[in-house]
């Protein structure tokens, strides 16, 4: 009987570390963040930010899906002096990219790329956008790379009805571009600079400019504590409308 069991795990030797070998170098990888601030004293409000990003790459190919959530609720006192927490601003943005090698030498590709925005107290109601063209992975060494890449585009904004104008929907050709740097600083901390420009050619029409940068702790292996800072700029926005918003946070991200 021992003889059977020393045999059967022999022959099961090498397909565990098949299993293993294929676990270990599995093309997904994904991470979700929160964070939360509760404030009190003469105002009370509540931020919540939220997300998850899935990251496949093999081969020639590499693809990206990433949404991101924040609520922010406010106190706030109606006529009869009640007070209740209402939503004083809300966005979500989901976008997916994929990109195929070209050239493995140069690192040249092609990718696709899909965007899509509502923004509860913004200018407009939500914006979307498509767009194709050519990137490059510029360098990549142990400590740092850079991804960059150009292409023509399509966006449709659909503004915000108010008491005196309807909802128009504004359809433009676009030239977008985006890059992706990332940086080790060290064995635990990691830095992080996006920038995405969608610009409409047309004169009056609304171009679209965002930026982030990030640093990222590593507080276990599973585990890293994150400092955002994000631009984001429109160039044609309703009046009394700011045109650039920003939004600083502090997140908890669990990799997965």
């Amino acid at each position: 009987m021992n003889r059977k069991l020393v045999l059967t795990a022999l022959c099961c030797m090498p397909l565990m570390a098949i299993a293993e070998e294929a676990a270990e170098k599995s093309p997904f990888s994904s991470s979700a963040e929160l964070g939360m601030l509760y404030k009190t004293g003469n105002t009370k409000s509540t931020d919540i930010k939220t997300g998850f990003d899935i990251k496949y790459e093999q081969d020639l190919w590499r693809s990206t899906f990433a949404f991101d959530l924040l609520i922010k609720k406010t106190e706030q006192s109606d006529s009869e002096g009640k007070d209740t927490f209402e939503t004083t601003d809300e966005k979500w943005t989901v976008e997916s990219k994929t990109n195929y090698t070209l050239d493995t030498k140069s690192k040249n590709y092609a990718y696709g790329d899909v965007a899509y925005e509502k923004n509860r107290f913004g200018s407009y109601e939500n914006q979307s956008s498509i767009s194709a063209g050519w990137g490059r992975e510029w360098f990549k060494n142990d400590k740092a790379s850079l991804f960059a890449d150009i292409g023509p585009g399509y966006k449709r904004d659909v503004t915000k009805a108010t008491d005196t104008m309807s909802s128009e929907t504004n359809s433009s050709f676009i030239v977008q571009a985006q890059a992706l740097y990332l940086r080790k600083i060290n064995e635990h901390v990691e830095f992080k600079q996006t920038l995405s420009i969608k610009y409409a050619p047309k004169g009056g029409e609304n171009s679209k400019y965002k930026a982030e940068s990030s640093i990222t702790t590593k507080l276990i292996e599973t585990l890293q504590l994150k400092f955002s800072f994000l631009v984001d700029h429109n160039t044609e926005v309703e009046k009394g409308t700011s045109k650039t918003d920003t939004q600083t946070a502090v997140t908890l991200v669990y990799s997965f």
